[in-house]
């Protein structure tokens, strides 16, 4: 009788982190060995809303679209992909400006998008962000 393979809950939420997300089109991709960070890309521009949502010195996750915006005190933008870089699960808590994974509890600041706890090893993938008409649009990162 053939033997038959299972596909391990690790390759099962790869498969499903590779499919496009709404909004951005995201998609996780990891390393051939199985084991290595996991990296998105944007593939379009986004309205994420009002640009008044997002205080100086705070972030705003966009959970429908895997993407954490960040203004810094001088009111600059800064936006990443949610995707963690560990396993490509997407990021859906948002602690003051600290990102975490529910996965396996990887930590990242929203502001530098910048590992602060591992698992994870790679910075998160930084988007292209501006406030345009008082709305904020981001996407691929130029």
């Amino acid at each position: 009788m053939p033997a038959r393979s299972s596909a391990s809950r690790r390759t099962v939420l790869r498969g499903a982190a590779a499919a496009p997300v709404a909004g951005l089109g995201l998609a996780a991709c990891s390393s051939s060995d199985g084991g290595g960070p996991a990296s998105s890309a944007a593939t379009e521009s986004v309205d994420l809303g009002k640009e008044s949502e997002v205080a100086k010195g705070g972030a705003k996750l966009y959970r429908d679209h895997n993407v954490v915006v960040s203004r810094a005190r001088d009111g600059s933008l800064k936006a990443y992909s949610t995707i963690c870089t560990h396993a490509g699960c997407p990021i859906n808590k948002l602690e003051g400006t600290t990102l975490v994974c529910p996965c396996h509890g990887s930590r990242f600041d929203a502001v530098t998008g910048e590992v602060v706890q591992a698992p994870a090893t790679q910075p998160l993938t930084e988007l292209a962000v501006k406030a345009t008409g008082g709305r904020i649009v981001a996407g691929p990162a130029d």
